[in-house]
């Protein structure tokens, strides 16, 4: 799975490529049972990886159960097929190879890369996996009870990991994005055995799956296994649901999650930006790392720098089927909370108002190509490039044109997708972790507020402004 986060990173404001780089080629089988297969050969080296989606993820968790499509990622490597958990793990480990399994907003996904030589037993190993997880009792008693606890510890040492949690479900609200990855305290300890096995048979099928595979195989042999392996899985026993797309937030409004005596404030201004087929997303991308994706970016250099207030200030542009959040991150000594916020509300008023220069432009672009390479250079990479341009539909274009649209870009085009993409500092969702009884009324500067405690077993605030 971190492979494919790293993936996630790179295009969360669309790709990078260079003006020579191009996608290798590569097959597109689709099943009768709605499968997707894509192969692309890669003999330089004798590995093969592979990346499988499921289309579904944590949006599609029910009410009050968010953490379910996260808790049968984690059950599935815990045993399938004639395969016990330890029995499972061996088979992996002893070969060389590697399995892992993982949830995100839109996507179950399954990663592995063994040697040439033992990609019959991957296929087996994932088909089972997919097709024929155990879903063991025991074993999902103790991956919960795994689950509470990691949040429960991170509440005490590592507030960062669980703003994502509060900050999404403030911007989105009932909205699906708003579920929370992981789950919650609460909402975990509402999950039972059956009702994770019955989300498995609702949104676990053949109708559902996309299987990329790049590497040393013989691609009529490698089609053939995939094929043998997927062509007769049933379709789910739901239908995907579609997601309708979220409502940005008009005026301002703050989230206070109090820890008492935090000597930092963790925060997060945002709103709901683009989804992935936004048009201008090399102008996107330039923006981006040009305000807060790389080390001296516009807010790096204004908050680290010269303000001396954090170590890290960035942005980020989620981009999903429907619009996901842009926000800017960054954390503080609780002393100087007003003093950050301030600085980084007014450097996206000077992003909107002053925009980007010719030599900006040209600085950030070979910034981006520099960092394209690692998306296609590994078999696994490649795999999971294939994997994530078939889930969001997106056509070997998106790869490949993408260098001249970097180079095409102006600077009244990138401000065009300043203007598109970011809030403006009157529009803003604010997100605190920290000392209320410190910071509570210089908080209220930025909107009405709602307060919650870290304590309380859920991530979402039952009362807003």
């Amino acid at each position: 799975m971190k492979r494919l986060a790293l993936i996630a990173l790179l295009f969360c404001a669309g790709p990078a490529p260079a003006q020579d780089i191009t996608l290798p080629d590569f097959e597109r089988v689709v099943l009768d049972n709605g499968t997707v297969l894509l192969l692309a050969e890669k003999r330089d080296i004798p590995l093969v990886g592979l990346q499988a989606i499921v289309r579904s993820g944590t949006y599609v968790d029910p009410a009050g159960r968010e953490g379910m499509a996260a808790l049968l990622a984690a059950l599935l490597q815990k045993g399938a097929g004639k395969r016990d958990a330890a029995t499972f793990a061996s088979a992996t480990a002893n070969v060389g190879g590697t399995i892992s399994a993982g949830a995100s907003t839109e996507a179950v996904s399954v990663s592995a890369e063994f040697l040439a030589r033992d990609a019959g037993l991957m296929v087996e190993l994932v088909a089972d996996l997919l097709r024929r997880p155990a879903l063991d009792d025991a074993e999902f008693v103790k991956e919960r009870d795994r689950a509470i606890a990691m949040i429960q510890a991170a509440k005490g040492s590592n507030l960062p990991a669980l703003m994502p949690a509060y900050a999404r479900a403030f911007i989105f609200g009932d909205h699906p994005y708003g579920n929370p990855t992981f789950g919650s305290e609460a909402s975990l300890a509402e999950i039972d055995h059956d009702e994770l096995r019955q989300h498995y048979a609702d949104h676990f099928g053949g109708d559902r799956l996309i299987v990329a595979v790049a590497g040393d195989f013989d691609l009529e042999s490698m089609k053939g296994r995939l094929s043998a392996a997927f062509a007769d899985w049933a379709p789910a026993a739901t239908a995907l649901p579609a997601v309708p797309a979220p409502s940005r937030q008009v005026g301002r409004r703050v989230l206070l999650v109090d820890k008492p005596g935090a000597a930092q404030t963790y925060f997060w201004l945002g709103n709901v930006g683009v989804a992935i087929d936004y048009p201008r997303r090399a102008e996107l991308r330039i923006a981006n790392t040009l305000f807060g994706g790389r080390f001296t970016s516009m807010l790096m250099t204004a908050l680290r720098v010269e303000g001396g207030l954090t170590y890290s200030a960035y942005s980020v542009v989620e981009q999903l089927s429907a619009p996901g959040a842009v926000t800017i991150r960054s954390y503080t000594e609780t002393g100087r909370t007003t003093e950050a916020i301030d600085l980084a509300i007014e450097m996206l008023g000077r992003l909107h108002r002053r925009g980007v220069n010719d030599k900006m432009i040209a600085s950030a672009r070979n910034y981006i190509m520099g960092q394209f390479p690692p998306t296609l250079e590994t078999v696994s990479a490649l795999a999971g490039m294939l994997a994530f341009l078939e889930q969001n539909g997106l056509d070997r274009s998106f790869i490949d044109a993408y260098g001249e649209a970097l180079a095409a870009a102006t600077p009244v085009n990138v401000h065009n997708a300043i203007s598109d993409v970011y809030p403006v500092t009157d529009n803003l969702v604010v997100v605190l972790i920290g000392d209320a009884a410190a910071i509570r009324e210089s908080a209220k500067k930025y909107g009405p507020v709602t307060e919650m405690s870290i304590t309380e077993p859920r991530f979402k605030a039952l009362t807003s402004p």
